[in-house]
């Protein structure tokens, strides 16, 4: 096997007046993705069968492809070769389990099935060999992860590079040396400055394909993740109901012993109670409510706010159920007509032992309270594109 960027013997030489004139046209055409085009470096190969990148930014090249293959049909290649780069495919890849790591062929096409479609929705023009998401029965505008499942065992190697599918090819050069080199801060510099290009181009042409709008948004606004800001937000408002103190005899002060016929008070602080109000709403789902309640619930047991402390509403447009629990499977969803997490709320406040924290779960289609509550309230939203609650509410977006 010839060496990356030597020819093999008796193989044409490459092309480069034709490869670098479809890089040229695809440049053109899709100037938002100019500067992530001419920032990849061209090797040479025949041991490629097309063409490939690895996770440098370095893209070989097939002179017998590039020979067979028209100009337009390049610059497609070109854009979808630096698509895998772009939307971080490799970075992506190995985030999944091991098993699906190690079926490059299966991984490779769903991220493939996850560009061409974006690709061929914006008329470009691929060879005859690609593959869309139809050629599995699978539907379009899905991210390859959602693919990977639909895509069946496959007996012939499909091979992109590592900068796909993340593991490095026989063909690739070695770590980052032989040819330029694109480092990872370097990489999410060009994806962020391809992400501004595409919203720019998008507000005087408004001529951008949705798959590359979704993936611009995302870079631009990266989703953070709920979990963690829900959890953080909980805790927060347990911190502040509790930084209340007081003194108590109950456990004498430490002090004591050293002042004779003397008790001295300890310093006490109150755990608070909270209520949780559930959305149970035709709109809602269960699989995120779940989700989002024992979120909600394991960080109360985390901070020392049992179960005999927590309250839970389920509600829709009148308060369906109080229940104490233990734990989220232990919650009953009722409902499923209107919304009205008002009632709830007021429901909330209105019992015997009052809520210092009150924790709301919904899609957000609700009326809300028209002024600030006496307690600390957080608005966790489920679904997409909620509607945003009043000012002084705490939102956390669980996507």
């Amino acid at each position: 096997m010839p060496a990356p960027g030597e020819p093999a013997p008796g193989a044409p030489a490459l092309d480069r007046t034709k490869l670098l004139a479809a890089r040229f046209k695809a440049a053109g055409d899709r100037p938002y993705l100019a500067s992530a085009l001419y920032s990849l470096t061209v090797v040479p190969t025949a041991a490629v069968p097309t063409m490939g990148v690895d996770r440098y930014w370095r893209c070989y090249v097939s002179p017998a492809f590039v020979d067979a293959t028209p100009v337009e049909e390049l610059a497609g290649v070109w854009i979808h070769e630096v698509a895998h780069l772009l939307r971080d495919h490799h970075g992506r890849a190995s985030r999944l389990p091991a098993a699906d790591q190690r079926d490059r062929a299966r991984l490779n096409l769903a991220q493939d099935c996850e560009i061409n479609d974006d690709l061929l929705a914006d008329r470009l023009r691929l060879p005859a060999s690609r593959v869309v998401p139809g050629d599995f029965g699978l539907p379009t505008g899905r991210l390859f992860e959602e693919y990977l499942a639909g895509v069946p065992p496959q007996p012939h190697p499909h091979d992109c590079g590592s900068g796909a599918h993340g593991v490095p090819a026989p063909w690739e050069l070695p770590g980052r040396g032989g040819a330029a080199s694109v480092g990872d801060v370097e990489a999410a510099a060009l994806r962020r400055a391809t992400a501004e290009a595409m919203r720019a181009h998008e507000r005087s042409r408004g001529t951008l394909p949705g798959g590359w709008k979704r993936w611009a948004e995302q870079v631009l606004e990266p989703v953070v993740d709920w979990r963690r800001v829900l959890a953080g937000a909980v805790r927060e408002a347990v911190a502040w109901a509790g930084g209340a103190v007081d003194y108590t005899y109950r456990r004498p002060s430490r002090r004591t012993p050293a002042l004779r016929g003397v008790v001295l008070p300890s310093l006490r602080r109150p755990l608070p109670r909270v209520a949780i109000v559930i959305d149970t709403s035709g709109s809602m789902g269960d699989d995120e409510l779940g989700a989002a309640l024992a979120e909600v619930t394991g960080v109360l047991r985390e901070v020392g706010v049992g179960a005999n402390r927590v309250s839970v509403l389920a509600c829709d447009a009148d308060v369906q159920a109080v229940s104490r629990v233990t734990s989220a499977g232990q919650v009953e969803l009722g409902g499923g007509g209107g919304t009205d997490m008002r009632v709830g709320i007021a429901r909330a406040l209105a019992s015997r032992e009052r809520p210092q924290v009150v924790i709301v779960l919904t899609d957000g289609f609700t009326p809300w309270p028209h002024e600030p509550q006496t307690c600390r309230l957080i608005a966790g939203l489920v679904g997409e594109d909620p509607p945003n609650p009043p000012g002084w509410v705490e939102t956390v977006r669980v996507r």
